[in-house]
């Protein structure tokens, strides 16, 4: 959001405010009626300004990154923004680049901010979002880069006048900032001709060719920002469940607990996203295994029949794998359709948790024992053979005992996880 100033105002305030307003329109409609539009607005921001009446401003998190290289600023950007930013970036020599994740804010504090990051030839990153006003912020950067897949949004500049009334600025201070960053003037007026209630997100090859973005990078270019905006536990589970939707299936359980405080250690301890998620994957895929094991025979044979179908989705790269390592995760991933998946996963983990396998314990004999621990000799390789075998097993009288064959001869056995992990 771009314009207007915060601030709670009380009760009367309010009721003054709406008098105020009242006889100035009556005066206008009597006297002036050409000019009502501008003036009611002005008025209204005026009074705005006086009163205080808008809710006050989102929380900023503003801190230094893990490695001590970066300063992660998230959040709305409100009155003081700039000031907090200078004092962290004095006590932060070594600090080389600032990543910006924002709707926006006061016009004038993201210009400061903007101020402060060409005064230190700071790069700007986006790692997910940056609109509004932030775009002043990210436009100052010596280098300036956006992950791929995120947003950069524009509008027209606005004041707010009473109550959450929104009256479009004069945007000559914000076009002049732009050209002056080095964007593409053209670029520039599309962007500020947008209605202040509406955004404009353009792709990423426009965002290149007007200037505005310097290079679009993957997500293990940079240390995560996943959680710069909020890294409670909370926020830790909400962005694997986002990473890895199928990851419902333990939900109330010790595993996915276990996962997000792995995933929240490796954004404290400032490994790119791509690296961590890569991670939670390796992770999930034995959690799932050992969920598996401990499922009764008619889950194992939806199970079997779920990931039959996956392979026949997928490329023979992904084939072979759902297939060769009944690999749950993937297959849900070829046939993007997790519903159906988290409900099985959820199904072997609810008849493993009595047990222990579902979260990662000792599994009882009887489940060890029907768990081949090696690869079964003579099992093909291939996609096609691979699909024939999931084929064969399913048209058995009894498809259980195959289908633990297939799905659960790379998984360790659940004994061996605790010493192990």
């Amino acid at each position: 959001m771009v314009g207007g100033s915060m601030g709670q105002g009380r009760g009367s305030g309010r009721r003054v405010a709406v008098l105020c307003l009242v006889a100035a329109l009556l005066g206008l409609v009597a006297g002036r009626p050409a000019r009502l539009g501008t003036a009611y607005a002005a008025l209204s921001v005026e009074l705005e300004d006086r009163l205080r009446t808008r809710e006050p401003a989102g929380e900023l998190r503003l801190h230094l990154g893990p490695d001590g290289r970066d300063i992660r600023l998230a959040g709305e950007i409100g009155e003081g923004a700039a000031g907090r930013l200078e004092r962290l970036l004095a006590a932060s020599p070594q600090v080389v680049r600032i990543h910006l994740t924002s709707e926006g804010g006061l016009v004038d504090e993201a210009s400061a901010i903007g101020d402060l990051i060409a005064a230190r030839h700071l790069a700007t990153y986006v790692p997910d979002y940056c609109v509004s006003a932030c775009t002043l912020a990210f436009a100052r950067g010596q280098d300036r880069f956006l992950v791929t897949g995120g947003r950069l949004g524009f509008h027209a500049p606005y004041e707010q006048g009473l109550f959450g009334q929104v009256f479009q600025a004069d945007a000559a201070a914000e076009r002049a900032a732009y050209v002056a960053a080095g964007i593409e003037p053209g670029f520039v007026d599309e962007a500020l001709s947008v209605a202040s209630a509406d955004i404009w997100v353009p792709e990423a090859p426009r965002l290149v060719r007007a200037r505005f973005v310097t290079e679009i990078v993957e997500t293990d270019r940079f240390p995560d920002s996943t959680l710069d905006d909020d890294a409670s536990p909370a926020a830790a589970r909400a962005a694997i469940l986002r990473a890895l939707p199928l990851l419902e299936g333990f939900a109330r359980t010790p595993v996915l607990e276990r996962l997000a405080a792995r995933y929240r250690d490796g954004y404290r301890a400032g490994r790119s996203e791509a690296e961590a998620v890569d991670r939670l994957r390796r992770e999930a895929e034995r959690a799932i295994g050992r969920a598996l094991a401990g499922a009764d025979d008619a889950t194992v044979v939806a199970v079997g029949a779920y990931l039959q179908r996956a392979m026949r989705a997928g490329d023979a790269e992904t084939c072979r794998r759902i297939g060769g390592e009944g690999n749950l995760l993937l297959a849900q991933e070829a046939l993007d359709e997790p519903r159906e998946a988290r409900t099985l996963l959820a199904r072997a983990v609810g008849q493993g948790a009595g047990q222990g396998a579902g979260a990662g314990q000792a599994a009882p004999a009887e489940v060890r024992d029907r768990r081949p621990a090696t690869r079964s000799p003579g099992l093909p390789h291939d996609c096609p053979g691979l699909i024939e075998a999931y084929a064969r097993a399913l048209a058995r009288p009894e498809p259980a005992p195959g289908l633990r064959a297939l799905i659960l001869r790379k998984a360790r056995p659940a004994h061996e996880a605790l010493a192990r992990p």
